[in-house]
């Protein structure tokens, strides 16, 4: 049985929980709930180390952070591995994801090092000449992290390595159906020097978790995760601080200027399939500009087409299971639906088991699920559009704003984009489905608050503290 841990220590319990690959069922690995009085043991170590983490040098938090950045990728293809086996998704998906993690981790330790606080000039007026504001910033205090299936391990890389590297304790909550990778995380940070009760990993049902989320001894909360659940802690602990991604139904337009059909196809077809559109800025809805709809459908169908669906472990398989069965009956209740309200199926549109066929659709109703909600699914949906304005009014119409791709050739409709898309993050020539870990990354509207990203969840987790330094010659 793969072990859980209490304040950096090994533990399991007696209420088994077996792991099984999405893909044919077959158990892939055991592990345990916490009991309540382990996670009792978590937070109150969290809480009483908190003033001895918030001190530690930087060169210790560093030091881990990059012990763990090494491992991970000394052990790359075991990892790999794992993740593939309790969360479905293709090998080569997977090493994608130990790559990011390993980079995560690598700038956390970078961060850490240069983590310094800034100086303010006080003698702008006359009555503060000799003042200087030294202003730093501090943990808030331990943080509760709760983290998804989709990606088991590089989300949880966004919890734990920006808290370990501001200085802040963390409880880490993974997800029920995905536990294992966070647990060999463990493992690894097991071997670093860190004080027992910086880091907790303690897996428990969801029907448990608004205990945690309740706690005052976990000042922040870190939530990657659907929009409901996300809102209801938010709701549930209005003077916590709380960072929510909550994802999103992606957008791409596809600019009137722009003339290569074949890279955005390819682009577009990719990212609406992989991590079988299991990500919250995976494709879904695509505008395009009447000059190119017609060219850019059929190169767009073929290139779907053109995904190979199967076992995750063939390393040449592109589009693996959806996370459990139940998740492929949603969505394919949702193409059904938005089928017999006028869309047209252009490929796809079948379920086998957990797996769902990459699919295509066009012209879906504004308020068909596929358009409206999140997916989170091989499904993407084709829209003509008279105008590169009319896109961006198109990607502006949703309840979520995450990120959006903008594919054109042209400098100030770049800047447009920026400028009038509400959403975190605008990718241009590109999905919106690029992210690189250590930028800011989150959303606005019904996509969440607060930003992932090294230094930017560093600073969702501390605030500023200054000091005035008084009687000096500036």
């Amino acid at each position: 049985m793969t072990p859980f841990f209490i304040a950096g220590r090994p533990a399991t319990s007696d209420d088994a929980v077996e792991i099984r690959h999405p893909y044919d069922g077959r158990p892939v690995g055991t592990t345990s709930n916490a009991t309540p009085e382990q996670v009792e043991a978590a937070v109150a170590a969290a809480a009483a180390v908190a003033p001895e983490a918030a001190a530690l040098p930087a060169h210790a938090r560093a030091a881990a952070l990059d012990h763990v950045s090494a491992r991970l990728k000394e052990r790359a293809d075991e990892v790999a591995r794992l993740i593939t086996a309790e969360n479905g998704k293709p090998l080569k998906w997977s090493r994608g994801e130990v790559a990011r993690a390993v980079s995560t981790f690598r700038w956390a330790a970078e961060e850490a090092r240069r983590f310094s606080g800034t100086l303010q000039r006080l003698d702008t007026d006359a009555a503060a000449t000799g003042r200087l504001a030294v202003v730093r910033r501090v943990p808030r205090g331990p943080v509760l992290g709760i983290s998804p299936f989709n990606f088991p391990l590089n989300l949880v890389a966004h919890k734990v390595a920006p808290a370990l590297a501001a200085g802040a304790p963390i409880v880490l909550k993974p997800a029920p159906a995905t536990p294992l990778s966070a647990l060999l995380l463990g493992e690894i940070l097991a071997e670093t020097d860190l004080p027992a009760g910086v880091w907790s990993i303690v897996p428990i049902p969801n029907d448990r978790a608004a205990a945690l989320v309740a706690d005052p001894r976990l000042p922040v909360v870190s939530f990657t995760g659907s929009g409901p659940v996300g809102w209801q802690i938010r709701d549930a602990v209005p003077r916590k601080h709380v960072t929510l991604e909550l994802g999103g139904n992606a957008a791409v337009v596809v600019c009137e200027d722009y003339d290569d059909l074949d890279w955005a196809a390819t682009r577009i077809a990719t990212f609406s399939n992989y991590q079988a559109g299991q990500s919250c800025i995976a494709v879904q809805r695509v505008y395009v500009h009447q000059r190119h709809y017609d060219a850019l459908a059929e190169r767009v169908v073929a290139a779907v087409e053109a995904q190979r669906t199967g076992d995750p472990n063939d390393e040449q398989t592109d589009v693996g299971p959806l996370i459990s069965e139940d998740a492929a009956k949603r969505v394919e209740a949702w193409v059904s639906e938005a089928v017999a309200a006028g869309a047209k199926l252009l490929t796809g549109g079948a379920r086998d088991g957990a797996s769902y066929a990459p699919t295509v659709l066009a012209a879906a109703p504004a308020d068909a699920k596929v358009t409206a909600e999140e997916v989170f699914g091989p499904v993407l949906v084709l829209e003509r559009v008279a105008s590169d304005a009319d896109g961006f009014a198109a990607v502006n119409a949703s309840q979520y704003g995450l990120q959006a791709g903008v594919f054109t050739r042209r400098l100030d409709r770049a800047f447009e984009a920026q400028r009038v898309l509400e959403v975190g993050g605008v990718i241009v020539g590109d999905v919106p489905s690029y992210r690189a870990d250590q930028m800011p990354y989150g959303g606005v509207k019904g996509s969440g608050i607060g930003r992932e990203g090294l230094a930017s969840a560093m600073a969702d987790y501390t605030e500023e503290r200054v000091m005035v330094l008084t009687g000096l010659q500036l």
